[in-house]
């Protein structure tokens, strides 16, 4: 199996992604990494089931996707191109996403069946982890895509989750079926009335707890969301480690309970679910958040090597065919 790596895409690129590369290569030697960047990015000895692909020009975080066309020889277009050309299995980038998705959507093509992909993330929760989506790939939605949200998240779901038959719930303002808005109460509708195993509304409240398997928003909503939830942790192990520090004897009660408030920073961190695949798009692209640190991207190769190995775009494009005879 061959992994392309965007070496230049993320707020810490290249020396991050390059360090998660290696640690990557030496966790799963029996897989091929292709690092993807400028040359003179690479370190002087690389393993030996790491290659490299020149590409001299970088997609800047905040550049316009417009300037995409014109950057071919960039190494998000160049790392997606091998994933076309069948010289990798899959892609993995912390860069821009909408650059991301540009060259996913130029260069892959569709899934049949699917108006726009989505971002769909594993996250954290009680008693157990989930998926949700979308988080963040598409603002504006109508309730078809909610509804095709919804049979890629089952679909992921049943990849990384090992769930049979995933609880597919739908963010709103409240239980009932009649909350929410205009396109929250339509995709309600279609929801219902589809094979898929819905049930019902779940609240902001629910995020971590609610008894769902892959929890279905607007990328506006999940965008939100996701940011909220992480700045809500970042606040709270903040404020932890300062009050648990603010004398002699709670540092010594600390020390007591540090092993499982490491284990709860970690079930919460980000980077310790690496990246999140691209759905709808013909072929595996995970997207990394832009601040990912070398275990995000270990994390997220581990993801990209999982999706492939379950056949993942072709279970995709099963579930998606569902839609288009319906």
């Amino acid at each position: 199996m061959k992994i392309a790596i965007d070496i230049m895409g993320g707020d810490h690129a290249p020396g991050e992604i390059l360090a998660g590369a290696v640690q990557a290569a030496a966790r799963w030697p029996e897989n091929n990494l292709i690092l993807v960047g400028r040359e003179e990015a690479l370190p002087a000895n690389l393993p030996a089931n790491c290659s490299f692909h020149r590409a001299e020009q970088v997609m800047a975080m905040d550049e316009s996707v417009e300037n995409l066309r014109q950057k071919k020889d960039s190494s998000i277009w160049q790392a997606t191109q091998l994933v076309k050309d069948g010289l990798a299995d899959a892609l993995v980038s912390a860069g821009s996403t909408a650059a991301q998705m540009a060259c996913a959507l130029l260069i892959l093509g569709r899934v049949k069946g699917v108006s726009r992909p989505a971002i769909g993330s594993v996250t954290p929760g009680f008693p157990a982890e989930r998926v949700i989506l979308d988080i963040g790939a598409n603002t504006e939605c109508t309730p078809p895509m909610m509804l095709q949200f919804a049979h890629m998240g089952r679909v992921l779901a049943q990849v990384l989750l090992k769930r049979e038959n995933p609880r597919v719930a739908l963010l709103s303002n409240g239980e009932e079926a009649h909350k929410g808005n205009e396109l929250i109460r339509a995709a309600y509708e279609l929801l219902a009335a589809s094979e898929i195993n819905f049930i019902g509304n779940m609240e902001g409240r629910d995020l971590f707890s609610g008894d769902f398997d892959v929890l279905v928003f607007d990328g506006f909503t999940g965008n939100i969301a996701v940011k909220s939830a992480e700045g809500a942790v970042a606040l709270i192990m903040s404020l932890l480690k300062e009050e648990l520090t603010a004398s002699l004897s709670r540092k010594l009660g600390a020390a007591l309970v540090k092993p499982g408030l490491k284990k709860i920073k970690d079930q919460l961190d980000y980077q310790e679910h690496g990246g999140a695949p691209l759905l709808g798009v013909k072929g595996i692209s995970i997207v990394c958040h832009g601040s990912s640190h070398a275990r995000a991207i270990v994390n997220a190769v581990g993801k990209a090597i999982t999706c492939v190995e379950a056949d993942f775009i072709a279970r995709l494009a099963e579930a998606m065919a569902v839609i288009s005879r319906a």
